[in-house]
């Protein structure tokens, strides 16, 4: 159902130009975007170039006025007709072809309305997204820190303000100062206008936040740059240094740096640049450095010094218009990199080689029919899916000989008598290289080979709410230089698949495509939830601590990709004071203060919180809770098996589905009560809300969506199916959900 359009006041305080052609489809979101989010200080108005973007915004956008432009109208021109029909205060540019994060227009308006009436530009932070992935952050966030939120004139912060990203979708243009300054602005060249626009501006202000997202487009899409399009980026800056040294002479300030200087250095910057990482003919490349000499040495400020290092040579190549030289000094800059590889490459591979040769080696002999490998977590120790595989497997097949991969800091963990290998010695790669199973809950390295005759058995370790595999191209936040081409070859090793639910079994097909056996036959780690007793959970909780009459809260949030450490997102010690003294918070995530003095220390006295992060298995943990607060951590899906209150605390929910993209809106879809602040989640644990009527019906319908297939027998199943090689019709059945009986709540086992 389309959200309502919210009406327009008569003079909006920020009015967002979509302009240009619908290229490649993408003005179909960018206009989803606005409809889906309107406020009433933001209006939008699409000038929308040739007949595909005017059917594409009376569709998509009906409620927004459309001006309507024949095909091959220029940027330029389309950004004047756009603002022509304006009424808002300030302007903010927007290609059809670029996007807006949610809320961007609200953010931008509320800032501007802030703003004293000198300041004609807001700068803002944006991200960027090609033809291959999105959602890049860009370098202009440290600078527009740097600003703050106070307004400059340029000349202030010329270092910080010309060094933005030049576009005119990072920045907002105060509607009197376009006005004024329209016939300099107006030019299909963008980054001209970017620049001009903060030389000619009375003062400038700052927004560290993303408010644009610029997509480029692929080059092979595009015509191609001719020379003269090469040529017009010098033109460009030597028309922008006359417009600096142009400008009213301003009373320079200690430390700054007259606008001329830096806009030097970046033009500077900008042809070497060009030259060096774009492929031009090669008449096209010495014409292209000497316009970009001689515009060095005829611009150069008289206070000009050229930097230090190989940066200083490279410009005093330019201005000598040393062409030769320079692509000289580049080939052996190239060499020695290359060198230096070479030799860290080398050194690796004498390093690797004699162990490669045990396990090549090892490759020759049979496959051991009686030989298991398991991991978990990367080597960390038995846990998870592959445990509860493993103890049922002697149960069943004793014959079968289980091995743990596990590193050394973790090796003293393991359980008594625990069969293992250290990662890297002879015997690890013998066992990898004979063992007829190899189960894992993530991926063995990539040298590990595949034998026609062994059987990988991936069991994952959760239901996936996140975007996994394949799917998080389109959020490198999420995939940080994941190298996709060696997760398909370690995806094309697995035989089998472990499924907790249907959607799992469905997005693990989609994430990793190849042609692996889904076993839907439940999480086996989850078994404990119907098998413990109250003996059981009256043991956990006496290890914790936890008295017997007190409420046991587990709090477990996930990681965020896009935060740089772990940032708590709850003040815990006034959570924990205001749940009262009946009530343990066990929080499992990392270290809050990094053993500086906390002031958890005197709630962690008194037994109110208790640090469960290094504790395992984490089963134990749902076990002895009343109650689990999370945001996003697959947890939920496997707590939910317990038939207990689920609390979703989603604070950032917008940002993390953004970032991390997911697979459902788990607002729409919760397992209980949701709160988005700390005093809608403290209101909810104080009241009978956690475990009303509501909360209730919402955990029903989630646990029948994701419980499907866990019922306590999901170990022996696939034991019976992989191990035994027993056919799936002779498998015990899965129980229906209303036929299981949970392990018994905390109170039920008191």
């Amino acid at each position: 159902m389309p959200v309502p359009a919210m009406p327009t006041p008569a003079t909006p305080q920020l009015s967002v130009v979509v302009h240009g052609p619908n290229t490649q489809d993408r003005l179909t979101a960018l206009l989803a975007s606005l409809s889906a989010h309107p406020h009433p200080e933001v209006e939008v108005i699409v000038a929308a170039v040739g007949a595909w973007a005017q059917e594409t915004a009376r569709a998509h956008a009906p409620e927004m006025p459309v001006l309507p432009l024949p095909d091959g109208t220029d940027d330029a021109t389309a950004r004047s007709a756009g603002a022509a029909r304006a009424s808002g205060r300030w302007l903010h540019f927007v290609h059809a072809k670029d996007g807006l994060p949610a809320g961007a227009p609200r953010t931008v308006a509320e800032r501007t309305a802030d703003l004293p009436d000198e300041v004609d530009v807001l700068l803002f932070d944006h991200v960027g997204s090609t033809w291959e992935t999105s959602g890049l952050p860009s370098e202009d966030g440290p600078l527009l820190a740097r600003a703050g939120r106070a307004a400059h004139p340029l000349d202030d912060i010329a270092r910080t303000a010309l060094r933005i990203t030049p576009l005119l979708g990072n920045r907002a243009l105060r509607t009197t100062f376009w006005r004024a300054h329209e016939h300099r602005l107006t030019t299909p060249d963008e980054p001209f206008a970017a620049y001009a626009a903060l030389l000619l501006a009375d003062h400038i202000a700052a927004l560290n936040q993303v408010a644009y997202e610029h997509h480029e487009l692929r080059p092979e899409s595009l015509p191609p740059v001719t020379p003269e399009e090469r040529y017009a980026l010098i033109d460009r800056y030597e028309t922008l240094l006359a417009l600096a040294r142009n400008r009213a002479p301003a009373t320079p300030t200690a430390g700054t740096a007259p606008p001329p200087t830096v806009l030097y250095d970046v033009m500077v910057r900008d042809c070497l640049r060009t030259f060096a990482r774009t492929a031009m003919p090669e008449p096209v490349a010495r014409e292209f450095f000497r316009r970009a000499a001689e515009a060095a040495v005829r611009q150069r400020p008289p206070e000009h010094r050229r930097p230090a290092g190989p940066e200083g040579f490279r410009r005093a190549l330019l201005e000598e218009n040393a062409y030769t030289r320079y692509r000289a000094f580049q080939a052996a800059n190239r060499a020695r990199r290359a060198a230096k590889s070479a030799v860290r490459t080398r050194g690796r591979r004498v390093a690797a080689a004699l162990g490669d040769h045990h396990y090549r080696a090892a490759l020759s002999r049979p496959v051991n029919p009686n030989l298991a490998v398991f991991a978990a977590y990367w080597n960390r120790g038995v846990a998870c899916n592959p445990a509860a595989i493993a103890a049922k497997l002697t149960e069943l097949a004793p014959q079968i000989h289980p091995v743990w991969v596990v590193t050394p800091e973790n090796a003293p963990l393991l359980p008594p008598h625990t069969d293992h290998v250290i990662p890297g010695t002879r015997r690890y790669r013998e066992v990898l290289a004979t063992a007829k199973y190899l189960v894992n809950n993530v991926n063995y390295p990539n040298a590990v080979v595949k034998r026609p005759d062994a059987v990988h058995l991936q069991t994952h370790h959760g239901t996936p709410l996140k975007r996994m595999g394949v799917d998080q191209m389109e959020f490198p936040a999420a995939a940080k230089g994941l190298d996709f081409q060696a997760l398909l070859a370690r995806i094309d090793k697995w035989d089998y698949s472990v499924s907790a639910n249907s959607h799992s079994t469905r997005m693990w097909e989609r994430a990793y495509p190849s042609r692996f056996v889904s076993l839907d036959h439940g999480y086996p780690r989850n078994d404990v939830f119907y098998s413990a007793t109250a003996a059981d959970i009256r043991a956990v909780r006496d290890r914790l601590g936890i008295p017997p009459t007190h409420r046991a809260i587990l709090y477990a949030p996930t990681h965020r990709d896009y935060e740089a450490g772990w940032t708590p997102r709850l003040d815990l010690a006034t959570f924990a004071d205001q749940l009262g003294e009946d009530t343990v918070l066990l929080v499992r995530g990392h270290y809050f203060y990094d053993g500086t003095q906390s002031p958890l220390t005197a709630l962690r006295r008194t037994g109110r919180i208790i640090d469960v992060s290094a504790y395992d298995p984490v089963e134990d943990l749902s076990l002895a809770a009343d109650a689990l607060v999370t945001d996003y951590s697959s947890i939920m899906f496997d707590y939910a098996n317990l038939d207990r209150p689920i609390v979703i605390y989603a604070d950032d929910w917008e940002t993390y589905r953004s970032t991390r993209g997911v697979y459902f809106d788990l607002m729409a879809e919760p397992p209980g009560q949701v709160a988005r602040t700390q005093r809608e989640l403290t209101e909810i644990l104080s009241t009978e809300a956690w475990h009303d009527e509501s909360a209730a019906k919402a955990r029903a319908a989630f646990r029948r969506r994701f419980c499907e297939y866990d019922d306590g027998r999901a170990a022996e199943r696939v034991v019976r199916r992989v191990f035994l090689g027993e056919s799936e019709d002779a498998l015990p059945p899965v129980i229906p959900l209303e036929e299981r009986t949970p392990a018994p709540s905390p109170r039920e086992a008191v």
